[in-house]
């Protein structure tokens, strides 16, 4: 287990700290460092470094989808295929295991996660997948932490950008990004070069559900004041906060941002929006929340027994969609016989 993961509580503070940093490298260095390692042409960002010659890559686009889906990389998935994916990486992780990290300068490794976040959210961008292979090349000299690193980088993508990084290629140890509890919406509008934003959407989500399925404004923030997002404050990751969350977010029917009623002063509030119901459940927005705090969706004895109650009415929907679809599509055949028949 990761030293960090022994202190749950501060999990997510850390990991938004940690990669906020990658806005605060220079980004002459990190192009450096990416030079060094023949990685020249996968900039931090788009656009944000000149592009290199080809010659020392450890590999194209191309030779990339030759044993590689390049529909892979951004997707909706199932959680059952997302669990599976959780057990290859798990497995898949120990048979890299290397050196203990503690021989190691902990900011040397900090500064290799920092590159790793950077190359995979170009990926990300690009749509394209990630091999072992290029990840090696990122890390260079400190090849032999792959393990620590690839986990710690793993974890900030989750927690932070809310993207699971998930195994689709045992053989050749290749991996899509994949945006997290089935949503659709990253937050980064076609064209556009921005990181994904779906760790603080799931974040408010979770947020809404522990108070009882809407919070008010000033208990949102206060929970996003933790983290180091501020309203008012342009974020390294997010922007500006409060367009997001009241704009953005709202527009594509994530969350609903209204006046409560009756209230001197006006007051506002967040509740969960169709599109949130319809992509994801309260179970996989517990199950996250739990991971943060690194317990299980059942210490939280209320949120479960409603999650619970939430995946009974739907399996019970899902059966009479079935049952419905099932009635029409006899009654058209009959009719169709009926048709026939008399003609």
């Amino acid at each position: 287990m990761l030293q960090n993961q022994k202190n749950p509580r501060c999990l997510y503070d850390q990991c938004f700290q940690t990669c906020s940093e990658i806005q605060d490298m220079e980004v002459v260095q990190v192009s450096k460092a990416l030079e060094e390692t023949h990685l020249s042409s996968y900039p931090v960002m788009p656009g944000s470094s000149e592009e290199a010659p080809d010659a020392g890559q450890p590999s194209t686009p191309e030779s990339h989808q030759s044993f590689c889906s390049s529909s892979i990389a951004i997707t909706t998935t199932s959680s059952s295929e997302l669990n599976e994916g959780s057990r290859s990486q798990e497995e898949d992780s120990t048979s890299w295991a290397g050196p203990d990290p503690r021989n190691v300068p902990i900011d040397a490794l900090d500064k290799k996660v920092i590159s790793l976040v950077n190359f995979m959210l170009f990926k990300y961008h690009m749509k394209e997948p990630v091999t072992k292979a290029d990840m090696k090349i990122v890390i260079k000299e400190y090849e032999d932490h792959f393990t620590e690193i690839f986990l710690r980088a793993s974890e900030h993508m989750e927690m932070v950008f809310g993207l699971d990084v998930k195994r689709v290629d045992p053989i050749n140890h290749c991996y899509g990004l994949f945006i997290k509890l089935g949503l659709t919406y990253d937050g980064v509008l076609d064209g556009e070069e921005g990181m994904p934003k779906t760790g603080i959407l799931i974040f408010i989500l979770g947020v809404i559900f522990m108070k009882g399925n809407s919070a008010t404004e000033e208990e949102v923030w206060e929970a996003l004041n933790l983290t180091g997002i501020y309203a008012g404050r342009k974020h390294a990751i997010f922007g500006e906060p409060r367009k997001l969350i009241t704009k953005d977010f709202v527009k594509e029917k994530y969350l609903e941002y209204r006046q409560v009623a009756n209230r001197d002063p006006a007051q506002f509030e967040f509740l969960w929006g169709p599109r949130a119901h319809a992509e994801t459940t309260k179970m996989k927005v517990l199950e996250m929340l739990a991971k943060f705090h690194g317990t299980d969706p059942s210490s939280f004895p209320s949120q479960y027994e409603e999650a619970l109650q939430d995946e009974e009415e739907r399996a019970r929907a899902r059966i009479s969609a079935r049952s419905v679809s099932a009635s029409v599509a006899t009654a058209s055949s009959r009719a169709k016989s009926i048709h026939f028949s008399l003609s």
